[in-house]
């Protein structure tokens, strides 16, 4: 096969994708890569119809790599996820609409264009949890006790684009990051960026029942076949607090060889996920979309893994 992976200068030496990249040509596999934020793209000939089996996305949030993305599939060229999954979880004001609009327990969410507009949010609903809409990687995420402690940080939130606040949901400041990749669910725990002075060391566990049935329910809804997903275990039970389209694949065992195994899946097959998320409606927000709570999503059945490593060519 002859693959694409767009990757942009923070990824150039990261772990994932390289040594995706590495597997797959390592298995004979053609892969071309693209630095969309470091040349000069001739679009119409970058985009030939035909020229690649798939293309693949790992770039920052907000990063050129999206738009190429987009008119790859324009042309009907398969994705690596579905680009209207990715533009769906990319815009963390449009995830949140979209995860609790089809029945996610993801918290309240107010956003805001203008950081002083979050001043109108109710005294009640403090402590917040203040970052902006297109982060990534933990980048620029408070915790904020107080309206008097937001609007001294007004000025500091200015440059941050479109933002978004939810309630703080109390929890031990660990975070919980599952990943599904070829069909498999896989957690760890690590440090929230909330309570950097936990001492917690990034680590396999256990998948709890109750969380892994969510996180499946969350590849369903925004449609995507590789993801990560950070919950949070608060009082009234787990909370998604944030998705995001071909994450690390920290902790996860033989992650290279995992991942490159399902992008040849679904360069062969394309994404079913995908497909039966957008029938069933997840491009479709209500009107109420901030803090409705619309029809819950069937989640998929927790499905089985690929085989070992090397079978699929």
């Amino acid at each position: 096969m002859r693959l694409c992976f767009l990757v942009e200068e923070h990824y150039r030496h990261d772990g994932m994708p390289v040594e995706v990249i590495r597997q797959l040509d390592a298995w004979g596999h053609q892969v071309d890569v693209v630095r969309p934020g470091g040349s000069l793209l001739r679009m119409s000939e970058a985009v030939r119809a035909g020229s690649h089996d798939a293309w693949v996305l790992k770039t920052v949030s907000g990063g050129p790599g999206l738009p190429l993305l987009e008119a790859a599939a324009a042309v009907g060229l398969t994705t690596v996820n579905d680009v209207r999954s990715i533009r769906g979880v990319r815009d963390k004001a449009l995830a949140a609409a979209i995860g609790r609009s089809r029945g996610l327990p993801v918290p309240m969410t107010y956003a805001a264009a203008r950081p002083e507009l979050l001043m109108e949010i109710a005294e009640s609903e403090y402590p917040l949890v203040v970052k902006p809409a297109d982060g990534s990687s933990g980048r620029a995420v408070h915790l904020v006790p107080s309206r008097e402690r937001l609007a001294l940080m007004l000025p500091s939130l200015a440059g941050e684009g479109m933002l978004i606040a939810q309630p703080y949901v109390p929890n031990s400041g660990i975070d919980l990051k599952v990943y599904c990749v070829g069909g498999e669910l896989y957690a760890t725990e690590r440090r929230s960026p909330l309570h950097p002075d936990r001492g917690v060391r990034e680590r396999h566990v256990p998948l709890p029942a109750e969380v892994a049935a969510i996180v499946d329910q969350v590849g369903a809804v925004y449609g995507l076949d590789l993801y990560g997903v950070d919950v949070l275990l608060g009082p009234d039970g787990p909370v998604v607090v944030d998705v995001n389209d071909f994450p690390s694949f920290r902790q996860v065992p033989d992650a290279a060889a995992k991942v490159a195994r399902a992008v040849l899946e679904l360069a062969r097959t394309g994404s079913a996920v995908a497909a039966a998320a957008f029938v069933s409606g997840v491009g479709h927000i209500p009107n109420q979309v901030f803090g409705s709570d619309g029809p819950a999503a069937e989640a998929r059945p927790i499905r089985t893994s690929a085989g070992a490593a090397g079978e699929v060519r």
